[in-house]
């Protein structure tokens, strides 16, 4: 099988300024391949989330290069970079995020509203798809207060998927999930490398839940410290 790149990173540095300078990520570099799935793990305050942030674009590098499907996108303009990662990136968050006054079918086409590559009844036809096929399509009408937690992190990575992603990106994701709900979400997530040939690039605490995954990259001191396999 050909192994296809989706996302780079070489010498990825983020600091923050002031009084006392504060470095979040120092010299990260790695590559990501389509259909892996990759854990990142390390002592709370190891930079885990801030590397992933620069990954899905959602912060910037102070210095070094990030490439995205072959692009560099660290040249990119700030509505550039909204666009491609609209387009193309996915994001899972330990807190849903979800709109509370907006229904379960509602918070899935937001994305692919803003995105506008499809039809009106496409959006509404693709949104039930991804709710049904995760379990969720006697939910559709219901209010994300009106679900369990292991149920509003089903939606959210309905969402995450409503626009056909190269990459989902979750930080934590089980986080606030009992053990029940935890191994669910990360069977689905399993299931989309695996079966489906996503990539999924996670930030976790959980053991259990790396082992599920293809390598695990360790960052300590905001460095990454080991790149590795899972051991078969």
């Amino acid at each position: 099988m050909t192994v296809t790149e989706v996302l780079r990173a070489e010498n990825v540095t983020r600091e923050l300024t002031g009084e006392v300078p504060v470095t979040l990520v120092k010299n990260a570099s790695l590559s990501i391949n389509r259909g892996e799935f990759v854990s990142i793990m390390g002592p709370s305050g190891s930079g885990k989330s801030s590397l992933l942030y620069l990954l899905g674009l959602l912060d910037m590098p102070t210095s070094g290069k990030i490439w995205l499907d072959g692009e560099e996108v660290t040249t990119l303009t700030e509505r550039q970079i909204a666009r491609v990662r609209l387009e193309k990136l996915g994001f899972v968050f330990q807190f849903h995020f979800l709109l509370v006054e907006f229904s379960v079918v509602d918070n899935v086409l937001l994305p692919m509203a803003k995105l506008g590559r499809l039809t009106d009844k496409e959006q509404r036809e693709r949104a039930e798809a991804l709710l049904v096929d995760l379990g969720m399509g006697d939910q559709l009408r219901k209010r994300p207060d009106q679900l369990s937690g292991g149920q509003r992190q089903r939606v959210a990575i309905a969402r995450a998927l409503a626009n056909d992603p190269l990459i989902i990106l979750a930080d934590e994701p089980t986080g606030n999930l009992d053990s029940k709900a935890s191994a669910n979400v990360r069977e689905i997530l399993s299931e989309l490398v695996h079966d489906r040939n996503k990539t999924v690039l996670a930030v976790t605490h959980d053991p259990e839940f790396a082992r599920a995954g293809d390598r695990q990259i360790h960052i300590v001191d905001g460095r990454i410290e080991n790149d590795e396999l899972r051991p078969d």
